[in-house]
């Protein structure tokens, strides 16, 4: 029985695993936050892909966006800004940083 594909592969196998009510229930919601099956949440904390939860996801989208603006702010001004929209961009950066890492 083949429920997907993964790449080229198709997912034909199934394991089957004992856990606990809570950790089920632990396992159930970080697949939720990550918007993925607990079967791909799995899948990818075992073979070390990356798992960004939607909110970061979000978050990280919007912190480009701003920084996108900030750069047209700065180029649309001739650089009369340059001091406050070059600090800005840097703050953006860090924060940036710190959510990819968390992946």
């Amino acid at each position: 029985m083949v429920f997907q594909t993964q790449g080229i592969e198709p997912l034909d196998a199934v394991i089957n695993v004992r856990l606990t009510s809570a950790e089920k229930a632990a396992l159930k919601e970080d697949a939720d936050l990550a918007g993925l099956s607990m079967s791909e949440l799995v899948r990818r904390r075992y073979f070390g892909r990356p798992i960004i939860a939607n909110a970061d996801a979000v978050m990280l989208k919007e912190l480009r966006r701003l920084g996108g603006l900030l750069k047209h702010i700065h180029n649309q001004s001739a650089g009369a800004y340059s001091q406050a929209t070059a600090s800005a961009i840097a703050e953006l950066r860090v924060y940036i940083q710190k959510l990819s890492s968390k992946a």
